[in-house]
């Protein structure tokens, strides 16, 4: 059941609906999944796992539409992704790389068994290739998912630009799509900080390299506006306002968390990392300004910095709480 308020003159807010959402259980689904329910929608999880409340495979085709059959959703949400740690070799994506297109074909069947009439899906900034970008913030009207320089990249683009082409291209589907940044805050820096404490986590130096970053929280409030108002057919960037290279990201978190500085290698002794090298080499800006006019979104955390110190401060608050906490006495 969905209702409609008015949002602006040209737009209508559509709240209320009822969301199913695979890969809730992935770090960015988590975040979605609470930012949605705050909104005041209706989120059923779908996956492998026991938890979820609709239990499938992406890539089992009719397994997947075995288990919607009954169901009725307003609005379907791609956020699914192999990914259980950052990927180091190009063979670490070909997971979710099979999700990106096998996966979407099947969701958006599911989601047409259904009857939703939304489609949003979690998209990437590196779909607009990898390598040196230059100084100019890419915009949704560059080329997105250009033929890669390499077979390995190839597969990684194509991957994004099917996801995409299926979510844009499927009749009687609204598709949004969301490039994000690189993803980092709960759930997701505290992989890094294991590697920190024990000095494991060598980074190169940037120079002037830099990529979009985005917080996940700031992440999931995009995907409830792209739920709520974003435009069918249309495909927005979300990062938030100061792009960073990966080293430097890094050193922020050691600095934030009071952890060693990560050991400084120069950026060809990462080859033998292939996707990590890849990524690492990349220069790439985008503009959010499409985001911030259509969606009404912008990140509350504008860098690195901002998003870092705001997780430390709430984990001081969570650890000066459970101190005070009286401790509780068993009945004699």
């Amino acid at each position: 059941m969905t209702t409609h308020t008015n949002h602006s003159q040209d737009e209508t807010r559509v709240q209320n609906q009822s969301v199913l959402l695979a890969g809730a259980s992935g770090v960015l689904g988590r975040h979605v999944t609470r930012a949605l329910t705050e909104a005041g929608h209706k989120v059923t999880s779908l996956g492998r796992g026991p938890a979820n409340g609709i239990r499938a495979d992406l890539l089992d085709r009719d397994a997947l539409l075995r288990a919607v059959e009954g169901h009725r959703f307003d609005t379907v949400v791609h956020a699914a992704t192999a990914l259980r740690d950052a990927p180091l070799r190009h063979r670490d994506m070909h997971a979710t790389n099979a999700l990106r297109i096998e996966g979407s074909a099947h969701l958006i069947e599911a989601a047409q068994a259904t009857g939703a009439r939304r489609f949003v899906s979690e998209s990437m900034v590196f779909g607009y290739g990898y390598g040196d970008h230059g100084e100019h913030p890419l915009t949704e009207e560059d080329t997105f998912g250009p033929r890669g320089r390499t077979a390995e990249l190839e597969r990684h683009i194509a991957a994004m630009r099917i996801k995409e082409q299926l979510t844009f291209g499927t009749p009687g589907l609204e598709g949004v799509a969301l490039r994000f940044g690189l993803f980092y805050g709960p759930g997701g820096t505290d992989a890094l900080l294991p590697l920190l404490r024990g000095r494991k986590l060598p980074v190169p130096g940037d120079r002037d390299r830099v990529l979009p970053w985005i917080e996940l929280t700031d992440a999931a409030r995009a995907v409830v506006a792209a739920v709520e108002r974003g435009r069918p057919g249309e495909a927005y960037n979300i990062a938030d306002d100061t792009p960073m290279g990966f080293g430097s990201h890094v050193r922020a978190v050691a600095e934030h968390f009071g952890l060693p500085k990560p050991m400084p290698v120069p950026l060809w002794l990462m080859r033998p990392m292939s996707y990590a090298h890849t990524m690492m080499s990349t220069t790439l800006r985008v503009s959010t300004a499409k985001a911030q006019r259509q969606l009404d979104w912008t990140p509350a955390y504008p860098s690195t910095h901002a998003g870092l110190a705001a997780m430390t401060a709430r984990r001081r608050t969570t650890r000066g709480n459970a101190a005070t906490r009286k401790p509780r006495h068993p009945r004699p």
